[in-house]
């Protein structure tokens, strides 16, 4: 390939990467990748076609193995927790709840199947902290307080 089209290629897997696609910084190794092929052709090292595909995926796979993993962390690390799903929030129940029993209770606007992983009963009306789902069910205690 000529050198413009192997830079061609690096700069439109670094835009993918950066801008449309948020593939673990696996392009922006492949893409700087075949910018150094490129630009080891455009400086006069003249390399056969199959050399430059040959320096192209050994180049793409070295770095990948050996520097990935720690730049993403590093750029990544800096970024809030996101909370993954409603464990740790209340909701009421509109019926009382004996430990181990379940019913039918509205969470997020949505009707949802509640049981009481607690050891006491939890009141009509009262709140109750959502400690995990398990399928289509939350798992609630009657202690609203967080933990």
């Amino acid at each position: 390939m000529q050198w413009w089209a192997w830079i061609a290629v690096g700069a439109i897997l670094f835009g993918s990467e950066l801008a449309f696609v948020d593939a673990q910084f696996y392009l922006v190794f492949i893409g700087a990748s075949a910018v150094i092929v490129g630009l080891l052709d455009l400086i006069g090292f003249a390399l056969a076609e199959w050399l430059q595909w040959a320096v192209f995926g050994v180049l793409a796979m070295v770095s990948m193995v050996t520097f990935r993993r720690r730049i993403y962390e590093r750029l990544r690390r800096n970024l809030p927790v996101m909370k993954q799903g409603p464990a740790g929030e209340t909701v009421v129940l509109p019926a009382a709840l004996a430990p181990g029993d379940t019913c039918r209770c509205e969470y997020r606007g949505t009707s949802w199947s509640a049981i009481n992983a607690g050891s006491s009963v939890i009141g009509a009306g009262a709140k109750a902290r959502i400690e995990r789902v398990d399928g289509l069910t939350l798992v609630v205690h009657g202690d609203a307080s967080p933990h």
